[in-house]
Formats: C-alpha cells, structure tokens, sequence
C-alpha cells in the first residue's frame, strides 16, 4: 500500500513545488528586470567622472564646509570629546586626520570619531522630506577615504554629492514615514548609504566591488527612534552621524580588501527594500539619479537647533523686530508647529532642541548664538524662565505640508490685547530660501575660530570655497588639527 502512495505523493510534492515556482518566478522575474543592485552600481562607478552643474558644484561646497564648521565646533563638545577619546585608544595605522585632535588613525575609525563630532549638536544640514541629515554621515566618510586614498578635492565633491543621493535615495524607496513608523530612526537608516556612496567613489570601486559594498553596507543599517530618549546627545551623535560613517567607510575598506559579498542585495526575495519597508518603492532609488542632486535640497541652519525650532525661531525674532517685543510686553506666546515635530522639540532635556525655551531665549535676547543654544545654565535662569512659562508649543495638522514640512507659525499675545502672528514657511538656508556663499562662511567661521583660531579658520573656508582645484585632499589636514 505504501508502494501504491508513493507515486501519488510524489506527484503531490511535484505539483506543489510547480505551484510555488509559478508563484515565485513573476517576482524572480520582475526582480531580475529591474536589476536595482547592478543599476545603481553602475552609476556609481560613472559618477565619479562625471562633471557636477555649476550650481551643484557650488550648493556642495556650501554643505562640505558646513560640515567642517559642524565637525571643529563639536570637536569640543562632550559627544565630540568622548568620541575621538574613544578612537584614540583603539590605535591603528595613520590613514585618516581626526579632526580637532592631533593624532591621526585609521580611516574607519576617524570617520566614527569625525562623524560624531558633526552631530555632537545641531548644526549639521537637514533634508525637510526625509528627515536625513546627511552632511554629517557623508563628509566625515569622505574625508577618511579621501585622505586615505589622497584624492583630489574635485572628487571628494563629486563623492560627497553621491552620498546625499544615496541617503535620501533610500528614504525615498523605503518610504520616510513607514520606516518611522516601525520604530527606526530614519536618520541612522539612511546613514549608512551616504557614506557608502561617499567612500565608495573614492575607493574607486569597480561595478563588482560596488555591488559587494552595497551588500555590506546594507547588512549594517540600523537605527532605532529610541535615540529621542538620549538626553546627551551622545548616542544620538553615534546614532544620526557615527554609525554610518563608520558604517559605510567599513563596507568599502572590506572589499578594498578584497572580501567578495552578495552581488543583487537590492532585489529578489531577499532584498534590503522588502526587509525594512511594507510598502518600498525600489525604482525610488534611482529616480532622478544624474539630474537631482539632494545635496542642492537641503537645508543648513542657520540656528545651532533642532531643525523643527528652525522657523519658529525666525518667526519670533521677525515679530520681535516688527512690533518692538520685549518680555515686559508680551502676555504669551503660542508656537505652532508640524504635528511630527511636537515629541521631538516640545520639552527635550536638552537646550538645542527645547523650542519653548529657544524661544524664551530668543525673546529675553534678541538672537541665539551657538553658545546660547548649549548654554545649560540658560535652561535654569529666572529671566528665561519667567518667559518660558509664558510659551506654548502645539500640533498643527495644517503644518503637515509635504511642500513644506518644516513650516511654524508664532502667535502672540501682547500684554495690551493686540494679536500678532508670522508663518514662517521656509526659513534661511532652505532650497527655497538660500544662504549665499558668504552667509555660509560667516557661519563657518563663527563655529571654527574659536577652535582653531582665526588664522587658520580663514585658510580652511578658502580652501574649501575652491575645493576643486585643490590636488590632493590632505593640504586640509594642517588646518584642522592641532
């Protein structure tokens, strides 16, 4: 009887494996045609070579040396401090310059401890859609690569422009608000990609080493929304910045080493996209590549603060500069922002990133310079705190504007009765409202001398300012260290 079932069976398991093969082939099918992997490879491998628009060319320049002044200011602040602490004791071979510091390690190491420093608070650039912040993962990994391998300041910028596609690109194909609402920080997701982009052009990576290192980037993303409950900024530094300088600089010093990996980790059944999204868009990836650049799309602050304090900082001092505020004239003040950016900005322990009290400050002041927005002594003053308590910060489901995700309106109640309100929509250092290069030097140089000192800090901004004339990256080192 046994003998009898067998056939039968055997039919059974053939008629289901022919079943699940009909099943799987359209999306083996689909997967194959769309080749995301060995598509976005190639690109990468052509980038390199490839001239940016002037406009392009100058918008990265501006972000680069955003960054710098980024990396040197928290050079000196606790997450900076602790993090170059940290890679100095891990020793290694003399690749890479650790910026602020005086010793040199390797490239994988000074792109954790560089990346750190660029969020060591709020002064890195932000991209409004995705909620990236992709200066500080992509110039600290280019930077390492670049000094290890001694490219040409050319290439760094065209490297550092691949990496903000990269970072935003995987936003994008994930979808932002599906990988937040999964409890990852979209800032450590996208990390990891950005400086993989970056490091991957200055390696010179062929199609086939590109495709390895897309792998082991990807087998490294992480991220998790739980860096909101960090009241030091330090592992949100590790977090948005470090881990995927670190990261991607890894991936690419791997297959520089000549460990072989996945070649298609984008498609099939198995693939990055499906992993960490309910709903990817893979073709997202490679939308636009070669004709948007995000490096033009984001946005320096022109504030050391949380990006979402951005504009009702703005929207504050305008008014106060309009109808003369002062403390002594103002009942109360109610700030309106994005519904997304309340449990972010609304009572954080720390300064740069607690709109009620940056408001406070911006109020009692009349500005709020970078060492204001860290001062936490500030956080305890009675005069701001007397004005704090007059500030009310609120959700506004209007403010969810795609177009404008960062917008913030300000009322206030003057102690006569009169109303008075400003919508700012797109504050200074927006794609829609531009620093000049001039507006991002004075910025530079605010964060950088006290560091460095003015001689140098001049030196470094014009370096920077003509960086693609520059032969090899390393003339930087002797104006960033000490």
């Amino acid at each position: 009887m046994s003998q009898e079932q067998t056939p039968s069976r055997r039919r059974l398991l053939q008629s289901a494996g022919a079943i699940a093969t009909l099943a799987v082939s359209p999306i083996r099918i689909a997967a194959a045609e769309a080749d995301v992997t060995g598509r976005l490879a190639r690109y990468m491998v052509s980038a390199r070579e490839r001239a940016l628009p002037q406009n392009v060319l100058i918008e990265c320049k501006h972000r680069i040396l955003d960054t710098f002044a980024a990396m040197v200011s928290g050079s000196r602040m606790n997450p900076g401090v602790m993090a170059v602490k940290y890679v100095k004791g891990l020793g290694g071979d003399e690749q890479a310059s650790v910026i602020g510091a005086s010793f040199r390690t390797t490239a994988v190491n000074a792109a954790l401890a560089n990346a750190m420093c660029a969020h060591a608070d709020e002064t890195d650039d932000f991209e409004p859609v995705t909620k990236a912040h992709p200066g500080s993962a992509v110039v600290p990994a280019a930077l390492a690569m670049a000094e290890k391998e001694g490219r040409s300041g050319e290439e760094f910028i065209r490297a550092v422009a691949l990496g903000y596609d990269l970072t935003c690109r995987l936003l994008m194909a994930l979808g932002p608000d599906l990988v937040r609402g999964s409890h990852r920080s979209a800032e450590g997701t996208s990390s990891t990609f950005g400086a993989l982009g970056a490091a991957a052009s200055l390696a010179r990576l062929d199609e086939r080493g590109m495709r390895f290192a897309i792998s082991y980037a990807a087998q490294q993303v992480s991220g998790l929304w739980s860096w909101v409950k960090d009241e030091d900024h330090v592992e949100k530094a590790f977090d948005f910045a470090g881990m995927g300088a670190r990261n991607g600089v890894t991936a690419v010093s791997m297959v520089q080493a000549g460990l072989t990996g996945v070649a298609d980790v984008l498609d099939g059944s198995h693939n990055l996209f499906i992993a960490l999204s309910i709903d990817p868009k893979p073709e997202a990836m490679l939308e636009g590549l070669g004709n948007r650049f995000y490096v033009t799309e984001t946005a320096i602050k022109t504030f050391s603060v949380g990006y979402p304090i951005q504009s009702p900082l703005d929207a504050i001092l305008t008014l106060r500069r309009k109808f003369g505020l002062t403390p002594d004239n103002v009942r109360s003040i109610l700030v309106k922002l994005p519904t997304d950016a309340t449990g972010i900005v609304g009572k954080s322990a720390m300064p740069d990133v607690n709109c009620p009290h940056l408001v406070a400050v911006a109020l009692v002041k009349g500005a709020v310079s970078f060492v204001d927005s860290h001062d936490q002594a500030l956080m305890h003053d009675p005069k701001i705190l007397e004005q704090r308590a007059k500030v009310t910060v609120t959700g506004e489901a209007a403010l969810m504007d795609p177009a404008a995700p960062r917008g913030a309106i300000v009322e206030v109640t003057l102690t006569d009765g009169r109303k008075v309100d400003h919508f700012t929509k797109f504050p200074p250092g927006t794609k829609e409202n531009p620093l000049s290069t001039e507006a991002v030097s004075a910025k530079a140089r605010d964060l950088i001398a006290p560091v460095l000192g003015s001689d140098k800090t001049e030196k470094l901004i014009q370096q920077i300012n003509k960086l693609e004339t520059i032969d090899d990256i390393r003339v930087l080192r002797s104006l960033v260290t000490v």
